[in-house]
């Protein structure tokens, strides 16, 4: 979790190399994902003007999502060292800062391989500030995550390994953790949402709409 006095993301912030390889993994996964999402589930984004992918490294989930939906406009927002010198298109921009401290509004905010980094503790603090980008649910405001959702019911033994080697990894590297959707639903609670609706994507990974 601490190397040399650094969190993870600080040790990326500073190592380049680090840096790029994160990204890199990031991407390669996102391509396999929304691959399966725009085939299956494309209508999450049906009926948005605006969308911002929180924590969307180099782009490769907005700019499918940009591709497939040219009337949308698609914003990825993260740290500084991951966008600066990224550039955009006609309905793809990227935006640089905390998503502790304040997030681009849009009708929908989308977090992939985000909340499982991050304590519940941690979550919650995401999550408000989600919740302030949006608009009201009645106006079709929501959340758009992809993650892992612990289910150790499923019957499958390389599945529950599975999701146990990446519970001790987010332990190991970070402050995060798995969640089952008991897990999930607590922090959505706590965070000031009303509702929430799964949809199993891929694997052990669901697609979750959370409404402010």
């Amino acid at each position: 979790m601490f190397a040399h006095g650094r969190t993870f993301w600080d040790c990326a912030g500073h190592e380049p190399r680090l840096n790029h390889f994160i990204n890199d993994a990031m991407a390669s996964d996102a391509k396999l994902v929304m691959s399966v999402v725009m085939k299956y589930s494309k209508d999450v984004f049906e009926g948005l003007n605006s969308i911002v992918d929180v924590g969307g490294g180099t782009g490769t989930v907005a700019k499918t999502i940009a591709k497939i939906f040219p009337n949308l406009q698609c914003t990825v927002f993260d740290l500084l060292h991951v966008v600066e010198g990224l550039e955009g298109s006609d309905n793809l921009s990227y935006v640089g800062g905390d998503f502790f401290v304040s997030i681009p509004p849009a009708d929908a905010l989308l977090l992939k391989w985000i909340l499982h980094d991050w304590s519940d503790e941690e979550s919650v603090k995401i999550l408000k500030k989600c919740k302030e980008a949006i608009p009201s649910k009645e106006k079709g405001g929501k959340v758009i995550i992809i993650d892992m959702m612990v289910d150790n019911k499923i019957g499958d033994d390389e599945s529950i390994e599975t999701q146990g080697f990446f519970d001790m990894l987010m332990m190991i590297l970070v402050t995060g953790r798995e969640r089952s959707e008991r897990g999930w639903a607590k922090i959505f609670f706590e965070a000031g949402f009303s509702d929430y609706k799964v949809t199993p994507i891929l694997g052990l990974r669901s697609l979750i709409e959370v409404y402010p």
